[in-house]
């Protein structure tokens, strides 16, 4: 008679759940989907090309290289490949040529993730990982503009930020511009409507929580209020309101958080599972930095957009943060 196993004893954590690597991913493929559509919509196929592109780039690099360390290629990876194409393409020009995006994606993959050991040892964002490097390398075609609607070789305009930067504040579109999309921009980041309704669908599905967003986008706007208005004084000099005083600061606060990358950063990419902290009071902490971080880049340093680096500089403090707000074992004594 065969022996009937009745118990079986495994290590902890004894927690069973339908959540894992691969579902989660898919989820945030799902959620990206409505600010795809419209790209495509503002953009024409070239969001869609862009993207279908930068996402076989990404994921010929991922199996490639899993391959070569004599790793198993699966959903989880192939997922996470996809993931880094579509949102490497969402922080680029539309007007930027293809292989640009495969560049930007075997980097990406690459050095920001198989560089240090693969899916969930990165500490850096793969996504941005590509743009920094894409930024650095070929600055005019990553800062150059196209309204939507135009042709590609029509026209380019500049961004809102850009407008901003250059205190040419009679050209910053109005909100409703700015919330549908139809400005200059990157090829997803320009709709915060679909972008927050892809996180709202995160969000329902537990995937993210409120606490890395509400924090970057509180802390961005309290930077946007200090010190991000502006109005001309005598002589047409541009005066920097410091106080926090009177409607030029209160209009400033709508427009960074509109306007950019701060909620494709702060719903997608700060987000992100391994490069964030563990904790909710280590996230806020994460949330605060990278809000902080991108307002003072905009407002104070040579770039227009703060984002990605914000994040990136972010990223590299994680696991301070994570050692210094994890909650003590029951029973263990703090080391000293």
């Amino acid at each position: 008679m065969a022996e009937r196993r009745l118990l079986s004893v495994s290590s902890s954590p004894h927690v069973r759940s339908r959540e894992d690597a691969d579902r989660i991913m898919r989820d945030v493929i799902i959620a990206l989907v409505p600010a795809l559509v419209g790209s495509f919509f503002w953009f024409g196929y070239r969001a869609l090309m862009l993207s279908s592109v930068a996402c076989l780039a990404a994921l010929a690099t991922e199996i490639a290289l899993l391959l070569w360390r004599g790793r198993r290629v699966d959903g989880a990876a192939v997922n996470s490949a996809l993931i880094t194409g579509v949102l490497l393409t969402f922080c680029v020009s539309p007007l930027v040529p293809w292989w640009l995006v495969v560049v930007g994606a075997v980097v990406g993959i690459g050095i920001g993730k198989h560089a240090f050991g693969g899916l969930g040892y990165n500490i850096f964002n793969p996504a941005l990982v590509g743009r920094a490097f894409l930024m650095s390398a070929y600055p005019i075609a990553m800062t150059t503009w196209k309204a939507p609607g135009q042709a590609v070789n029509a026209v380019t305009s500049a961004t809102p930020l850009a407008h901003m930067k250059t205190a040419a504040y009679d050209k910053v579109p109005e909100l409703w511009h700015l919330a549908l999309g139809d400005i200059g921009g990157c090829v997803g980041e320009t709709s915060a409507i679909l972008l927050l309704a892809g996180a709202a669908y995160l969000v329902v599905r537990r995937v993210i929580t409120w606490h890395v967003p509400v924090a970057y986008l509180g802390a961005l706007a309290i930077v946007a209020w200090a010190f991000g208005g502006t109005y001309k004084g005598e002589g047409g000099t541009v005066v920097r309101v410091f106080a926090g005083v009177g409607p030029a600061n209160v209009g400033a606060i709508p427009i960074h958080l509109l306007a950019g990358g701060a909620i494709l950063g702060a719903c997608y990419m700060a987000t992100d599972y391994v490069t964030s902290p563990m904790t909710p009071k280590g996230m806020i902490i994460f949330g605060v930095g990278c809000g902080v971080l991108t307002g003072v880049i905009r407002i104070f340093g040579g770039y227009p957009e703060g984002t990605s680096y914000a994040i990136l500089l972010m990223n590299m403090t994680v696991p301070l943060i994570d050692r210094a707000t994890m909650p003590r074992l029951f029973g263990a004594r703090a080391l000293k």
